[in-house]
């Protein structure tokens, strides 16, 4: 069936009213399209200003770094001496004070060298006294040596002058030749007694020396075993182990029955005593310096800022500090910005936090 020119009339008529009403829709969104492409490049630049400035102002009056970390002191137990672990009184993350028992190693071995040294130093000490004793005697015998030298010396002075006498006597015939040899036996015989005298006083002077020497060598012999009685001591009071500090157990490593070396690594305490270090951009470090205050950050507490300052800063630079410190003097060399450690404390009791060393921080330091 043909189409009437009244129909075609119509669909045209439609057709141009629907191009109509979209061309009217285009025109009105045209303009607030523009309004879109001027408003939003605007708003974004005034943000970013903003932010930019505050950034400006937050730097000249605060420097932060998020490459720091909390630190402390972890003091590391081991045995001074070697031996099976017969106690085992703490374990992992058990809180301990200064000077409680650790681990005790069997004393047994120890107890017995102990007592061999007080033996052979009680030895030595009686070998002293008998020494002691007999200098005692000698010194006596030599004093009496010494009034017998003089005596028979008297004796002989005595004996020497009467047979003089007699000598002279002789040759002028006024006494007998009997009496004449019988001083002259006097002489001789006052001679022999001084002269034994003499040797036995040098003998009994020579024995006290000897006496001497020995009291010497056995007074050095009790040092030694004195020293050696105090060692043993020491090494069955190192069979027991106290805790030096109060703290926490941490990488404990020894278990009951463990035949333990010396210096063998047991366990850390870690002291409750803790600050951060962090490691600020050397060209931060212009205007800080020692007591400003310091917002610090833990990742672990996010909702808490705790209060502490800066304690001192480092008088080298980390990489200085380190094992193995850069050679620069190579023709390869490329300018690094340097980071120096800053110690910094907490103002506030944190015992009732878990901030242990090794946790993560953002410290932010107020420098103006």
């Amino acid at each position: 069936m043909a189409e009437t020119p009244k129909h075609n009339e119509e669909f045209e008529q439609k057709a141009k009213e629907r191009l109509k009403t979209r061309k009217e829709k285009a025109k009105k969104k045209r303009p607030e399209y523009k309004k879109k492409r001027v408003v939003v490049p605007v708003i974004t630049a005034i943000i970013l200003i903003l932010t930019g400035i505050f950034l400006a102002i937050h730097s000249t009056f605060f420097q932060s770094t998020d490459d720091a970390f909390v630190e402390g002191r972890l003091v590391s137990i081991a045995p001074r001496v070697q031996g099976p672990v017969i106690k085992l009184l703490v374990d992992d993350n058990d809180e301990v004070k200064a000077g409680q028992l650790l681990v005790e190693i069997d004393p047994a071995d120890y107890e017995v060298k102990l007592h061999q040294a007080e033996a052979k130093l009680a030895e030595a000490r009686a070998q002293l006294n008998v020494t002691e004793k007999q200098i005692d005697e000698g010194s006596s015998n030599v004093q009496q040596s010494y009034e017998d030298v003089n005596s028979t010396k008297s004796k002989l002075d005595f004996a020497a002058k009467d047979h003089k006498r007699y000598t002279d006597m002789y040759k002028e015939g006024i006494v007998s030749k009997q009496d004449y040899d019988n001083s002259s036996t006097h002489y001789t015989v006052a001679q022999a007694n001084h002269k034994a005298a003499n040797e036995r006083s040098k003998a009994m002077q020579s024995a006290l020396e000897s006496h001497k020497a020995k009291a010497e060598a056995v007074q050095a012999e009790i040092q030694r075993l004195e020293a050696e009685v105090e060692q043993a001591k020491l090494n069955l009071s190192y069979t027991k182990i106290y805790a030096p500090q109060s703290g926490m157990i941490s990488a404990r490593s020894v278990e009951m029955g463990n035949y333990v070396q010396v210096g063998q690594p047991l366990m850390e305490i870690v002291p409750e005593k803790v600050w951060v270090v962090a490691n600020f951009k050397e060209i931060q470090l212009t205007h800080m310096k020692k007591g400003q205050p310091v917002s610090i950050k833990v990742d672990t507490y996010p909702g808490k800022r705790f209060k502490g300052h800066v304690d001192s800063i480092q008088r080298s630079t980390g990489a200085k500090s380190s094992l193995f410190p850069p050679e620069n003097a190579v023709g390869s060399y490329v300018k690094i910005v340097q980071r120096v450690p800053v110690k910094i404390l907490f103002d506030e009791d944190i015992k009732d936090y878990n901030i242990v060393p090794g946790m993560s921080v953002v410290p932010k330091v107020k420098i103006r």
